[in-house]
């Protein structure tokens, strides 16, 4: 909390800062024992016990508000005691003055230190060496002070210039000098001189919205800003500054006596000013450095500190991190509340009459207001109402303070009752089919508590976090962002982003059915279970109880049972498979469930982590679709034919071949050596690549073929070989195309009838972009020619990149699932091992050396873990025995395994 002293606590807390910390008085006493002269090893000393008493203290659980004011005494000491060794009597008329948090009083074990020497209007330098050998004395005994030395001039002239410095000085306190040299200062800035209360609050104001940009406006991200993020401490710091400017107030406690807080939400902000301390308290006597960052390294060690267990189904690191994100959810709460109150009292004109909307809201100056204290109370259905009006008013900026402040304390009218009622159900369906601002207000009604109340399964999942890193977001932070996805595919501002997928959406009968599955396909995690099933409960059973159709109700409670699957299968399966094709498709059922949920499936995927979508996923998805559409429309009783769609294929790349030059006769010379299962598994584009490389070779050539293209219509870069099946081509390019920092998101393996093997390998960069640069192409070209043309096969590219930070975090045992397809006499192999760079090298050598055969690896990254599907044959060609499963097994477990705990 800003401008706090210890007379300032709330008489609830029990954080009281003792002035007679006995350590300060021993430690005064020690520092005048050295002498006149200073003593860097007795001052270090001094701040490193200092320290180390502190973080005894926090480990017995003393209260963070005492530690941190405590910290800054500690400080004080120190810089004063130097202050006289160095300065003393050489500067009588300079002051040394505390600023930023330290001038609060509020430092943190490794917070900066910022301190001002201000000098007097008539600069004189004799004792500017003395200044430089204090300043010297404070780095060399441990404490990173930051320091500015100006003139009052100066500071008047650079706080004009910057609210930033301006911010810092109205913290300023007298460590030592003359207080008539502060209090000049002071003057010199005063509101009327420099940043008028209205411009500061407006800088301010936008200052914290850049800040929250710098966080895409969220919390809700899996390693936070303590400090910075959204809901963090610069937001209740924020608050203290426009008080501070506005009524000159000293604490927080003050804005109770002006009205602008209750006791409650002083209360209320006190105890997540208290827990955000305590976090990066913590942070710093884990790290020993300056660290406000949430860390994947640190949360599971926090939780342990804060005295969180693991549960049946939460981990004790998730419950820390919800208790963090409920408590970063109240202070932007009150931080939106709060700075509304400024605004209202520095900005809005008191005397303009409100514009009424209906007998329960009016608007003001831009902000929606209830027309009376006890709206919420005679009309309980305001309390949705509320969200209409705004969505049917794009003027309305915001909601007034007092209106929030009475919404929040009339929540728990939304009870079972509540709930049941029609007009309620009405209510909620206008949200969500109003062609304006649904995501904005479903936000703003979970920030309120609004929707956590209406569907109490919601509630649940507030603030959640799964502790891996595919899921970016907390669940209920995720689940707004699908439905902003949806809604950005519903507006046709927004139709050149995806343009066949806005049709699709824009087509549905019923979009808010889509926005429905949205709101429940997570709702379930957090409970045990299959999550998809037992959120299709809750889905159904509330749109039964909104008074939806049966129908309508199946359809959502569907999607949200089914929301993973066209996901699943269009990465982990064939899907070239007429086999898997029509299972999928008898799955779906028709055109209307596919379309929904095709639409649900890339809205989830693009909001669960901005690094999962890339353009080849797209690609992925869209080629699915539209095979499973063409299955549909063929009827599910007529079963794609796969001859009917090898002579189609074939039919288009002769084509293609046609126009490009080639012979029919070349054609014909090729081909033969190509399987049907290649036909199936390439399209026209690849087959006519294909065959225009190989009709160019020399029939008794043996040396490997390289070729790179882009391919802008499957969003990556295609690589195909043509090796000798005896250099195990697989293992060597894998390792090559990992050490290069590519992504392999595909690879499908052909053995020709001539004794080689033609490959293909979809990559991208491992940020996930496609490879844009044809220098890079031309790199990637030569080293894979390079390394196919070694003669010896077991001279495998050594991976040497690491494995990410994050990745690190985390252990995945290795997992092996072995499915017989008898219809292809081969064996489909499901791996889940941790991701790490070499993994497909690893898996491929162990193949290798069983005598396994790949035919086709699809490549999936969730997070920390890689789930990969081989699809392989013996020597034989037909499906793998018990016998060589368990080998295989063995033999991978060891090697991953091995490798898993080298990168721990």
């Amino acid at each position: 909390m800003p401008f706090v002293t210890p007379d300032d606590i709330d008489e609830t807390s029990t954080a009281t800062t003792d002035p007679s910390w006995d350590y300060l008085n021993s430690l005064q006493q020690r520092l005048q024992a050295t002498g006149s002269e200073p003593n860097i090893a007795a001052f270090r000393e001094a701040l490193a016990e200092g320290d180390n008493r502190l973080k005894a203290r926090f480990a017995d659980d003393q209260p963070v508000e005492t530690l941190v004011r405590d910290r800054a005494r500690l400080v004080d000491a120190l810089l004063k005691n130097a202050w006289k060794l160095h300065v003393g009597n050489f500067a009588r008329d300079v002051a040394l003055i505390a600023v930023g948090g330290y001038g609060r009083g509020e430092l943190n074990l490794c917070s900066d230190i910022d301190i001002m020497i201000l000098l007097p209007k008539s600069e004189s330098t004799p004792w500017q060496s003395n200044l430089e050998r204090f300043l010297t004395f404070m780095w060399d005994i441990g404490l990173e002070v930051g320091h500015s030395v100006r003139t009052i001039d100066d500071c008047q002239r650079e706080s004009a210039a910057d609210v930033s410095v301006a911010t810092t000085m109205i913290e300023a306190r007298l460590l030592i000098g003359p207080e008539q040299l502060l209090e000049a200062m002071r003057r010199a800035l005063a509101p009327e001189r420099v940043w008028p209360t209205r411009d500061f609050f407006e800088a301010k104001v936008a200052e914290q919205t850049a800040r929250h940009h710098r966080y895409h406006d969220t919390a809700y991200n899996l390693e936070p800003n303590v400090k910075s993020s959204p809901g963090g401490l610069r937001d209740i710091q924020t608050i203290g500054w426009v008080a501070k400017r506005h009524f000159n107030a000293d604490s927080l406690d003050q804005l109770v006596d002006h009205g602008f807080l209750t006791r409650a939400e002083l209360r209320k902000l006190k105890t997540a000013q208290a827990f955000l301390w305590k976090i990066r308290f913590a942070l710093h006597v884990l790290t020993n450095r300056r660290e406000d960052r949430l860390l994947f390294d640190h949360q599971i060690k926090l939780a342990t500190m804060f005295g969180y267990e693991d549960a049946t189904y939460t981990l004790a690191v998730e419950q820390f991190m919800q208790r963090y994100y409920r408590t970063a959810m109240d202070v932007s709460l009150l931080n939106e509340m709060l700075l509304q109150l400024f605004r209202e009292a520095i900005l809005s004109d008191a005397n303009v009459t409100p514009v009424p909307v209906n007998p329960r809201f009016q608007i003001r100056s831009d902000y929606v207001e209830i027309t009376s204290e006890d709206v919420f109370d005679r009309y309980p259905s305001a309390l949705l109402e509320l969200f209409v009006v705004i969505e049917q008013h794009p003027e309305i900026r915001g909601v007034r303070a007092a209106t929030i402040r009475q919404l929040t304390r009339h929540l728990w009218l939304i009870d079972e009752e509540f709930r049941q009622h029609p007009r309620n159900h009405r209510l909620f369906f206008e949200i969500l089919s109003a062609p304006l601002g649904v995501t904005h207000e479903l936000r703003r009604m979970n920030l309120y508590g609004v929707l956590g109340r209406y569907i109490p399964a919601f509630g649940r999942i507030v603030g959640r976090m799964q502790y891996d890193l595919f899921h970016a977001y907390t669940v209920d932070a995720h689940t707004l962002f699908v439905v902003s996805n949806l809604r950005r595919l519903a507006m046709p501002k927004y139709d050149h982003e995806f343009p066949a997928l806005s049709r699709i959406m824009q087509s549905l009968p019923k979009p808010e059915l889509a926005y429905m599955a949205a709101i429940f396909h997570d709702i379930a995690k957090g409970r045990g279970g299959d999550h998809s099933d037992l959120g299709s409960v809750d889905a159904e059973a509330f749109c039964l109880e909104q008074g939806l159709s049966r129908y309508d109700a199946r359809l959502v409670a569907w999607l949200v049972r089914n929301h993973l699957i066209l996901s699943v299968t269009a990465q982990k399966k064939d899907i070239s498979d007429p086999k898997v094709l029509h299972e999928f498709a008898n799955h779906v059922g028709d055109q209307n469930h596919l379309d929904y949920l095709y639409v649900l499936t890339v809205a989830d995927v693009r909001g669960t982590n901005p690094k999962l979508w890339n353009n080849w996923k797209s690609s992925l998805f869209s080629e699915f679709y539209e095979r499973t559409k063409q299955a549909l429309r063929r009827g599910l009783e007529s079963p794609i034919d796969r001859e009917e769609l090898i002579s189609e294929t074939q039919s288009r790349a002769r084509e293609l071949l046609g126009r490009s030059g080639i012979a029919a006769e070349k054609v014909d010379e090729v081909w033969p050596h190509l399987t049907d299962d290649y036909f199936l598994r390439h399209t026209p584009e690849e087959i006519a690549w294909h065959t225009r490389l190989l009709a160019m070779r020399e029939k008794d050539d043996n040396s490997s073929l390289v070729s790179v293209e882009q391919q802008s219509g499957r969003g990556g870069t295609a690589i195909s070989t043509y090796t000798p099946q005896a250099q195990q081509s697989f293992a060597r390019t894998t390792a090559l195309l990992d050490q290069l920092g590519l992504n392999i998101v595909d690879a499908r393996i052909t053995p020709t009838g001539d004794g080689f093997s033609l490959d293909v390998y979809h990559v991208l960069e491992d940020t996930g972009a496609e490879i844009t640069d044809r220098n890079r192409i031309r790199d990637i070209e030569q080293h894979l020619s390079h390394e196919l043309a070694k003669p010896d096969a077991a001279a495998f590219t050594t991976v040497t990149r690491r494995a990410p930070r994050q990745v690190r975090m985390f252990t995945t045992p290795t997992q092996i699932t072995f499915v017989e397809d008898p219809v292809n006499h081969r064996t489909i192999i499901e791996l889940i091992a941790g991701d790490r760079p070499g993994l497909l090298s690893q898996v491929a050598k162990a193949f290798m050396n069983e005598r396994i055969h790949i035919f086709t690896s699809k490549v999936m990254t969730v997070g920390e873990r890689a789930e990969d599907v081989f699809y392989v044959t013996n020597d034989n060609g037909t499906h793998l025995d018990t016998a060589a499963c368990e080998r295989l097994t063995a033999r991978l477990t060891a090697a991953l395994d091995v490798a898993n705990k080298a990168i721990a």
